[in-house]
């Protein structure tokens, strides 16, 4: 049976209350689904967001020490390369379980695939989980809490939009009504060969 999107927020919001059972950056990571399964990769990928999105708290510290402040930045960046890196190969399990699929001759190419509209699903259940923290926030004003539960109301519009939205694609790449392309992120700052930052200090 095929995973729909419904499917996808629940491996979010586990990963998500998993992560703040500790709520340490550092905490080690098991993934408890099998490996080689779409639950797999999504389990991996949200706890790589799920970090990051700790990652950029701590590094807007007002008081943060500057070494330190450099040593996280350097993480972040490993960790946006962990992120696209997850996202293609969530990409290729989706070109792979459809590629026996035949694409209609007025099939049409999407905006952006699976993977990457997965990738704002598990960031927006990031979003919901942080923005009804601020709803529930005791020691935060009435006018506050009130105010983070209208966005909150529209993180969660957001998240059945796009789930819908996911659904469909989903649906139309089955049905040959919609193609798959995927382009590789090929981010040229992270690479010794293509920035020239680096390369010209060699």
């Amino acid at each position: 049976m095929s995973l729909k999107a419904q499917d996808f927020n629940k491996i979010f919001d586990a990963v998500i209350a998993k992560y703040h059972v500790v709520d340490d950056v550092d905490q080690p990571f098991e993934n408890i689904y099998k490996a080689s399964t779409l639950e797999h990769l999504l389990y991996r990928k949200c706890w790589i967001d799920t970090v990051q999105w700790h990652f950029e708290d701590i590094i807007r510290l007002p008081e943060i020490d500057p070494i330190e402040a450099l040593a996280l930045k350097r993480r972040i960046d490993a960790s946006n390369q962990d992120r696209t890196d997850m996202v293609e190969y969530v990409d290729s399990y989706f070109l792979q379980k459809y590629a026996d699929v035949q694409p209609k001759n007025n099939a049409k190419i999407n905006s952006e695939s699976p993977a990457w509209a997965i990738d704002r699903l598990s960031i927006l259940a990031l979003k919901i989980y942080h923005m009804a923290e601020e709803v529930n926030r005791e020691s935060a004003s009435e006018s506050h809490r009130a105010a983070c539960q209208k966005k909150l109301d529209i993180l969660l519009e957001q998240r059945i939009d796009l789930s819908t939205a996911i659904d469909d694609l989903v649906t139309d790449i089955e049905s040959g009504d919609k193609y798959m392309k995927v382009y590789k992120q090929m981010k040229m700052y992270n690479d010794d060969e293509l920035n020239p930052m680096l390369y010209n200090k060699k």
